[in-house]
């Protein structure tokens, strides 16, 4: 079962655990929003669902909530930015708009972020850079080792996002917000919570074969060392490979181009205590630059226009673009509330409560 929780309450609540965290009231808000805006999009893996996680992460010492972002180096189309340890929001929402006013001077800019953490959905970043006029793609390395590599049996990479974003001008920006894995590791979790059978393809065990108790899948992911979560595409003989490739092209983007850590070795040579050292990707490109203002923008509309307009299989099925699905969600959470599972809600109860918090999300805000 869940309740639906109205989006004011899901950000006041987040809001007030992270200020009691330590978190200047600035980083709270931000936080709270890539947070807020990720649940309304439906991606319910990422959204207020990590707090419990969060949590831990902190009173293991393992987050800072109270950074000094460094620019370690700087040039006219890039920059790479230390977030000091800290949660992945703020600085992700300041390293895009970083990229975007280089982007504007120079046509293509690059900002790598290294020494951060999670960063929750890679696809609200690259929305920063459509909704100032540019294109915006997104890559992460991840903590989390959970993908099981193609013809390998254990888990080696993580899920490994990767996101899209170009603004059009008659229809919403085209937004692709994606794992390199089948689902994210959180999609996972959100089937254990609601006590739902996980889809057969997204968690193979030891033996390659599918798992799709939620118990057992959650345990290969996030206990077991071995099984996990297919690449995209699944097994090889469907395109799996191509889900690898991607995400190890997204570790490079995203964790070798900036220092961070890759988990698989950090396993080895760090202490559980040290901090995740992740690292972020943020790519802006001005259309502008390449072609007359808003010329870029029209062909992208026909584009969608055609994508669109594409007969059916289903007449009562309308073809769709990337973004399309977040949007319609995020329109109806707005107007009908959040569902929170209530084993999640119980744990946000406890967080609130060691935070020393009012709890603010059940009925009525008690």
């Amino acid at each position: 079962m869940s309740q639906r929780i109205p989006a004011e309450q899901i950000r006041q609540q987040l809001l007030s655990v992270l200020r009691a965290w330590g978190m200047s009231d600035g980083h709270a808000a931000t936080t709270a929003d890539m947070m807020l805006e990720t649940d309304l999009r439906g991606v319910d893996s990422h959204g207020i669902s990590m707090l419990p996680t969060y949590d831990r992460e902190f009173r293991a010492g393992r987050l800072n909530m109270r950074p000094s972002f460094k620019t370690v180096r700087e040039g006219p189309s890039m920059a790479l930015i230390d977030a000091d340890a800290s949660l992945g929001h703020p600085v992700s929402v300041h390293a895009m708009n970083l990229a975007v006013d280089k982007c504007l001077e120079s046509a293509v800019a690059v900002v790598s972020v290294v020494n951060s953490h999670h960063f929750g959905a890679a696809g609200c970043y690259a929305r920063i850079a459509a909704d100032r006029g540019v294109i915006g793609m997104v890559t992460s390395s991840t903590r989390g080792v959970s993908l099981v590599p193609t013809f390998a049996a254990e888990p080696v990479m993580g899920t490994n996002p990767l996101a899209f974003a170009a603004p059009a001008r008659r229809n919403p920006p085209f937004q692709l917000d994606m794992a390199t894995t089948t689902v994210a590791a959180g999609k996972v979790k959100v089937y254990k919570l609601n006590h739902r059978p996980v889809p057969p393809g997204w968690v193979v065990d030891d033996k390659g074969q599918p798992v799709t108790d939620p118990e057992q899948a959650f345990a290969h992911v996030f206990e077991r060392p071995e099984g996990g979560i297919t690449p995209l595409g699944g097994p090889r003989e469907v395109g799996g490979h191509k889900g690898y490739g991607l995400a190890v092209m997204v570790h490079i983007l995203g964790g070798a181009l900036a220092g961070a850590s890759f988990s698989p070795i950090r396993n080895r040579t760090q202490k559980p205590s040290d901090p995740h050292n992740i690292g972020h990707f943020f790519l802006a490109i001005d259309p502008r630059a390449f072609r007359a203002p808003g010329e870029f923008e029209h062909d992208l509309d026909e584009v969608i226009d055609v994508l669109h307009g594409a007969r059916r299989a289903d007449a009562a099925q309308p073809v769709l673009v990337a973004g399309d699905p977040e949007m319609a969600t995020r329109a109806e959470r707005l107007r009908e509330g959040v569902p929170i599972p209530d084993d999640l809600m119980d744990q946000l109860r406890t967080v609130a409560s060691t935070a020393g918090v009012p709890f603010v999300l059940a009925a009525g805000g008690r």
